[in-house]
């Protein structure tokens, strides 16, 4: 009986690791490998200007989470659960996911910005059932060109490692940008730094989306779509891209651009700390903050001090009880004034983060 025991463990762990074995090769085989830069080809809605001629230009940041983030979800891989779910969700229902898509393109739509920058917009993955987000919320926005930036792309994610039935599957998500103008050029920026093997080949190909406007005084605009590395411990991959950020920035204003980056930076802006809304209640929750001598001073950080913009997904939301911090924002640089910048407040319903809106004053237009 003893003998069986053991030959039947033996045969289970054998299966195990071939089990293993088989997800690592297949993983490294088909990870995506980006070039460093991708010019990209924009979709339009209706007739969007040709130029900038209004001195005024309004924006809208936000991670809508793929759909499948609201305040009803406890994600499983932000407890760490690489092996096992623990119970938490690994996909929403199909009717969450509609809830949160169709909740994130009616807030768009009652939103009027002159551009949008969404992160986690999934075009074709199984933890949203299929549903081309990209496509929903071009449709629900009038005169619009639409870009869209890979960032995650794996035939199949097979995480939890332990419940291959209930395996996170086919993700092919990124950045998303809308705008009420015709871009000159677009281009998609690989940024630098990975994961060690074999995390890095179930990871996002973190990347910059970057789209150039005319303006009617002779200059032209950048927009920056960004979305920073998280489960970052110690913040190693994140300084890579910044690095490579402030180069690419500063290189971009000395040739007298006007420029704008916004999205989900996985950091908090210089000295905003962490723990502003969670006061002595960090849950084991720590954040990074963006170093102050980044960019000279005359660059501007924007974002409302007084609404939070992520809230920690490790549990179901509970107001006054999940923690909750600031990393949205946006940079602008220095021939741009920030006139307004506001939070907007949702109840994390639809994502895991909340939108945050500009208006920025062209200076010498």
């Amino acid at each position: 009986m003893l003998k069986q025991i053991l030959k039947f463990i033996g045969w289970l762990l054998l299966t195990i690791l071939l089990y293993v074995l088989v997800v690592l090769i297949h993983g490294t085989m088909t990870d995506y490998q980006p070039k460093a830069e991708i010019p990209l080809e924009a979709d339009v809605n209706g007739n969007p200007e040709s130029v900038i001629s209004d001195s005024l230009l309004s924006f809208l940041i936000w991670n809508v989470g793929y759909g499948g983030l609201g305040s009803e979800s406890d994600f499983f891989y932000d407890k760490g659960g690489m092996f096992f779910s623990g119970g938490r969700m690994i996909r929403p229902t199909e009717s969450l996911a509609k809830k949160n898509i169709d909740g994130a393109a009616a807030t768009l739509s009652a939103i009027d910005a002159d551009f949008y920058l969404l992160q986690e917009v999934d075009y074709d993955s199984k933890r949203s059932y299929g549903i081309n987000q990209f496509e929903t919320h071009l449709s629900v926005l009038e005169n619009v060109t639409g870009l869209f930036a890979p960032n995650y792309k794996a035939p199949r994610v097979p995480l939890p490692i332990f419940e291959p039935w209930r395996a996170y599957g086919k993700v092919y998500s990124g950045l998303a940008t809308y705008s009420a103008y015709q871009p000159l050029e677009s281009t998609r920026y690989q940024l630098p730094g990975s994961f060690s093997w074999p995390t890095r080949i179930f990871q996002l190909d973190r990347c910059a989306a970057v789209q150039k406007f005319p303006v009617s005084n002779g200059k032209e605009l950048w927009v920056v779509n960004i979305h920073n590395s998280a489960y970052d411990k110690g913040g190693k991959l994140k300084k890579q891209q910044m690095d490579f950020l402030q180069d690419f920035l500063l290189d971009a204003y000395k040739k007298g651009h006007y420029i704008v980056v916004g999205g989900d930076w996985n950091q908090c802006p210089p000295f905003f700390p962490f723990d502003t809304f969670s006061p002595g209640n960090t849950q084991g929750y720590s954040q990074i903050n963006i170093r102050d001598n980044f960019l000279p001073s005359d660059w501007t950080w924007a974002y409302d001090p007084t609404i939070p913009t992520n809230r920690k997904v490790g549990d179901i939301y509970e107001p006054g009880k999940t923690f909750e911090t600031l990393i949205d924002f946006f940079l602008i640089s220095p021939n741009l004034q920030a006139v307004e910048v506001k939070g907007i407040p949702q109840g994390f319903a639809y994502s895991d983060h909340q939108p945050v809106y500009l208006k920025v004053l062209l200076k010498n237009f």
